[in-house]
């Protein structure tokens, strides 16, 4: 609808001018404005008998504006059960009392108008748990208050370089050389893709997840506890808060390991006196400085985590900088290798601490004298000290650490050396002599292995650094569209990291000797970082860049984990946890971040970064397993909500992931991978015990639907959520009288409506008692059961006996089902032959039980014409199922043209989803708000928004009325005979079908817009027509034209004239259409006015050939969350 409007005579309604507003248009008696919904019946009813009148027809127009007042939902925090249904409370206030919308007057009393419902979604923000508490923090400050920034991250910034700075890291540093030279060049390839696969499939499922509608900050907790259910996501959000915290652990103690073997290593406070005790001593460092730095960085998040959070680019910055000065270093050694010699003694690797040159003696003014290397193996300077007796059988050389690209050391990197704990580090090129005694070769500076090497271990050690896939994700309340951001950056930045790692061990095995890549700690290079002895332009640059990565991760995990931690406690599904969702004044958990400082020590008192790299890697597999499994759960559950717009993936990557991901468990330490699941049962038994009073539409939940006693007795414990709501029908039957079914295409509609999906149950009822009708029911129920199977519908028989019809469709409605698996939809087909009906009950008991369905809080859907409905069978061409959404009622309108394109039936046809916009809605803006709407949802359809001005009451429609009225009242006050009833309404039919067909030809010929009835220029020839009078005569009150109308009751001329309204819209925009979905009315509160609420419907659906009338049960049945 454009901005500026033609004034031509219309019924004074909704649309008088708002305040602020200026009519230059003459107004004859003006109503009292009635837009904010005051006013007496009077009053209202003299605004209705209101016309305007324009002598000027180029007077000046109002401009109308679409009311944007930003509506406050809620409590500001989003919630997965937020029905915009039961949320009308504000728009009571603003009841519609024109003639446009009259048929849908009880609707609007508790359902919102779609204008209405899209204002609201369109000032919708989703904000982060700290933007709430600044907000309304603000909102204490009265009007000055700041607004809130919009998410304004986008895919580089938000997510591809977190993930970056999360998944490269110490790992990296400190122990990929050493997995190189250990494992070899081909099973180190063969761990990187084993490592980098699992991660990559659960990226992918993880981005299904992500992009199935609007994730809240809370990443991947929030994921996995709305996807599996609280007792899977409390259980998995514990472990995935253990890992984080141990990787908090294992980040410190990296920091820790470069501080004081290559930045201080004289800042050790234990030192070993003897060669054995070292390892000791460093452990025992390790916990000191570990605890020390712990409680720094605790302090500092403590006191100001915003700097951690603006430090962040500056460590991702040293990460980067690290990374490419290895490249550089990498090109360098083709032209200039740089020198790094290694002292080797026949073929063992010597640590270069305490002597200075590779030699046993050396000449000195012609004298030989001994070196310092003589000194560690001898028991004295003297040439003819006691020495050891393979340091007498094999000579002294020195190797190249670094030989360079083109040196060809690849060939001998190829192959794996593991061994066991004290294992010499020796190379296989040289050639040795062994000594007699090895017992004394632990005291001796030989470079050893300190721990037992062996695959498994290698693959644990090496899997944290895969790990940090989920940094987007975690800030998905930050993004400016998450469901575009999280796949695309989460994927890049693993599949460049996975570059990074393959290239990285390629050139390391191609560059470093197989001696120095093994010398975990660089002893044989003075004590150098091995990775730091291939950079460019110095080995500092690793050494300070990696100490500073090491301490950025450390502070990211510190500070991460405590906000994981409050989440899950104020969820409230572990109750002892309750008091870490606690925090100070503006939200940090302060009580989490103590927690989390606590199990940090844990990891810190282990002290060796090999034994606490695994304990992560179980936490974080059993958190991507489960990733793994809420993807592959949903896809094969096929629930209505699952619609993600991230398209490449499969259930079966899903299952792969998660075998790989369980697999990596078991591979990586079998017993940490049963303490890890033990820990994660005990809590997934604990919160089912405790009794989770949480429903978040998750998977399992959808799946115990299928299930046997015990599911059902589960179900009954709560309603389903609004993610796992599809339709549970009870489908209406009719019978004739050999017990045959009447309406088969009721039951085709049902199998494409289903799919073999959730619960069917088709009813009939018989009149008389059980006792004489026994044989004839089980005669329906098989013909029933036949029907069922000819036409694919999978489901429930339900054949009742009772006294009467409406009694019988009472008792179906009420008891139909078991447990959780009852209805919650109820169809039936429209009775079509109502009108030459002998019995008024035939149409009675189709109100009544509209009447009950409603009572009874389920969904109903009326199918008219209904054998003209496609087979199973048919395959429609490319069409149009049309939505003409006039009230919100629960979503039932976008929710089954979705659910019906899911058939092979329907699959070619689009949905177009037309709403109606009243004179005082903006069209062109309620047309966005809806696009938006339906972006949120998921769905793909056609909008267009149709314009019903307000105008004045046709001639057809009093006509109309008034044969009804008088029809009615006839068959009130007279008892007709069964010939004269049914020549009465062939002749009332024959008529309205002639007036109908007048109006149709007319509006064909007119524009495409939709067509006024009465403009100035008609009415004008109207009154000509019919009267003789001047053109000065004032135009009088329309009731005037015919004296029989002012009789007439005003509330059904109303209602009549939305059905025709409407049903000239519809017809206009949808005739060709495979089927129209639109909503129907509620049946009159008073029922004296039933037969003329038949008689609304009829003209609402005259000339349509396939429809679907939907009244929803007061229950959102679709939603834009996860």
């Amino acid at each position: 609808m454009g901005e500026r409007f033609v004034v031509v005579p219309v019924e004074r309604g909704v649309g008088v001018a708002a305040e602020g507003e200026h009519l230059d248009a003459v107004v004859a008696d003006p109503a009292p404005d009635t837009s904010s919904g005051g006013g007496t019946v009077e009053e209202k009813e003299a605004g209705e008998n209101s016309v305007f009148e324009s002598q000027d027809p180029n007077a000046v127009v109002p401009i109308l504006e679409y009311n944007r007042e930003p509506n406050k939902y809620g409590d500001g925090v989003p919630k997965e059960n937020s029905p915009f249904i039961n949320n009308t409370d504000n728009d009571k206030g603003n009841s519609y009392d024109g003639t446009n919308m009259a048929l849908f007057e009880e609707e609007m009393e508790s359902n919102p108008m779609v204008s209405s419902l899209l204002n609201k979604l369109a000032n919708y923000t989703n904000l982060t748990q700290g933007a709430q508490e600044h907000e309304e923090a603000d909102d204490d400050e009265g009007p000055k208050k700041k607004a809130v920034k919009s998410p304004q991250m986008g895919t580089f910034m938000g997510v591809y370089l977190p993930c970056l700075q999360n998944i490269l890291g110490v790992i990296l540093f400190l122990r990929l050389t050493w997995i190189v030279g250990t494992a070899g060049i081909l099973e180190s390839l063969a761990i990187v893709c084993l490592c980098c696969s699992c991660t990559m499939l659960t990226a992918i499922s993880m981005s299904a997840i992500a992009t199935n509608g609007v994730v809240p900050a809370g990443g991947s907790y929030y994921m996995i506890s709305r996807s599996l259910g609280p007792e899977f996501g409390g259980a998995v959000g514990l472990c995935f808060y253990l890992g984080t915290t141990f990787a908090g652990s294992m980040y410190i103690l990296g920091t820790i390991e470069i501080l004081l073997t290559y930045i201080v290593p004289k800042a050790a406070i234990f030192v070993a006196e003897k060669k054995e005790d070292e390892v000791d001593a460093l452990l025992n460092n390790m916990r000191v400085y570990g605890t020390c730095c712990l409680a720094l960085m605790s302090v500092v998040v403590f006191v100001g985590v915003k700097y951690v959070n603006k430090l962040a680019l500056v460590f991702l910055a040293c990460v980067i900088l690290s990374i490419l000065s290895i490249y550089a270093g990498v090109i360098k050694t083709i032209f200039e290798p740089p020198d790094f010699p290694v002292c080797m003694l026949g073929n063992r690797t010597l640590q270069n601490h305490n002597f200075d040159r590779c030699l046993k003696t050396d000449y000195i003014d012609n004298v030989t004298v001994t070196t310092k290397l003589w000194q560690l193996f001898c028991d004295g300077p003297e040439l003819n000290a006691t020495c050891n007796e393979y340091f007498n059988k094999n000579n002294v050389t020195e190797v190249q650490g670094i030989p360079g690209l083109t040196s060809g050391v690849i060939s001998d990197n190829m192959w794996s050396e593991y061994g066991p704990l004290g294992m010499l580090v020796e190379s296989k090129k040289l050639s040795s002599l062994g000594g007699s005694d090895s017992s004394q070769d632990v005291y001796m500076p030989y470079v050893f292995n300190d721990i037992t090497t062996f695959f498994t271990l290698m693959v644990g050690i090496y899997f944290p650094s895969v790990t940090g896939i989920m940094a987007g994700s975690n800030r998905s309340g930050d993004l400016r569209d998450a469901q575009k951001s999280i796949p695309v950056g989460t994927i890049l930045a693993i599949g460049t990291t996975s570059f990074i790692y393959v290239t990285c061990v390629v050139l390391f095995g191609a560059c470093i000797e197989g001696v120095l890549l093994r010398d975990k700690f660089g002893d044989s290079v003075e004590g150098n970082l091995v990775i730091g002895t291939l950079s460019w332009p110095s080995p500092w640059v690793i050494v300070i860049g990696s100490f500073f990565s090491c301490c950025g991760a450390g502070l990211q995990s510190l500070t991460g984990a405590p906000r994981l931690l409050q989440a899950i406690a104020r969820d409230g599904i572990v109750p002892f946890l309750q008091v870490f969702g606690h925090g100070k004044a503006n939200g940090e958990p302060t009580w989490a971040l103590l927690l989390t400082a606590g199990i940090c020590e844990i990891g810190i008192l282990i002290a060796s970064l090999d034994a606490v790299a695994p304990i992560l890697s179980m936490f974080f597999l059993m958190c991507y397993l489960f990733v793994n499994l809420a993807c592959a759960l949903q896809t094969l559950l096929r629930t209505p909500n699952w619609r993600p717009r991230f398209q490449y993936y499969h259930w079966a990557l899903s299952f792969l992931g998660m075998s790989l991901c369980l697999a990596l468990m078991f591979i990586c330490s079998w017993y940490y991978a049963i303490v890890a699941m033990a820990i994660a049962t005990c809590i997934y038994k604990y919160i089912e015990y405790r009794g989770a009073e949480k429903e978040w539409g998750d998977g399992i939940r959808g799946l115990s639907l299928n299930a046997a006693r015990y599911a059902l007795i589960r179900l009954e414990e709560a309603p389903p959520h609004t993610k796992n709501w599809r339709p549970q029908l009870l489908v209406l039957l009719n019978l004739d009288s050999d017990q045959g079914v009447k309406h088969p295409r009721l039951l085709s509609l049902t199998t494409q409506l289903k799919a073999g999906k959730g619960l069917t149950i088709v009813g009939n009822v018989l009149e008389g008692t059980y006792l004489t009708k026994d044989t004839e029911s089980k005669k329906a129920e098989q013909n029933i059961k036949s029907a069922m199977s000819a036409e694919r519908t999978k489901g429930f028989c339900h054949v009742v006996v009772s006294s009467n019809l409406r009694d019988g469709v009472s008792h179906l409605i009420q008891s139909a089902g078991l447990g959780g698996m009852k209805h919650n939809t109820v169809l039936m087909a429209w009775p079509g032959t109502w009108r030459q009906s002998n019995d008024p009950q035939s149409w009675k008991n189709f109100i009544e039980t509209v009447r009950e369905s409603t009572a009874a809080n389920h969904a109903l859907l009326v199918a008219k014409n209904v054998d003209s409905f496609p087979t199973n069978q048919d395959r429609l061409g490319e069409g149009t199922i049309d939505v003409w959404w006039v009230v919100h009622d629960g979503g039932m309108l976008m929710l089954l043209p979705f659910l019906l394109r899911q058939h092979k039936v329907w699959r070619k046809c689009k949905m177009r989803i037309f709403t109606v916009a009243q004179m005082d809605d903006n069209s062109i803006q309620m047309k966005k708000d809806l696009q938006m709407f339906l972006y949120h949802l998921r769905l793909d359809a056609e909008v267009e928004v149709v314009e019903m001005h307000d105008n004045d009451i046709s001639a057809f429609t009093y006509e109309k009325t008034l044969v009804m009225e008088q029809r009615s009242q006839m068959l009130k006050q007279m008892q007709l005979s069964r010939t004269e009833r049914e020549r009465e309404a062939q002749l009332i039919h024959d008529r309205n079908t002639a007036s109908h067909a007048t109006i149709n030809d007319k509006a064909d010929a007119g524009p495409e817009r939709v067509h006024m009835t009465w403009t100035k220029d008609k009415l004008f020839m109207e009154r000509n027509r019919n009267r003789e009078c001047n053109t000065n005569v004032v135009v009088r009150d329309l009731f005037n034209m015919k004296p029989e109308w002012e009789s007439l009751n005003q509330s059904n001329v109303r209602r009549m004239h939305t059905a025709v309204k409407l049903n000239e819209v519809v017809v206009n925009k949808s005739q060709g259409a495979h089927l129209v979905l639109l909503n129907m009315p509620g049946p009159p509160n008073n029922r004296g006015g039933d037969e003329n609420y038949m008689e609304f419907l009829e003209v609402l659906l005259e000339g349509l050939n396939r429809v679907l009338l939907v009244r929803g049960g007061g229950r959102e049945v679709i939603t834009i969350y996860s």
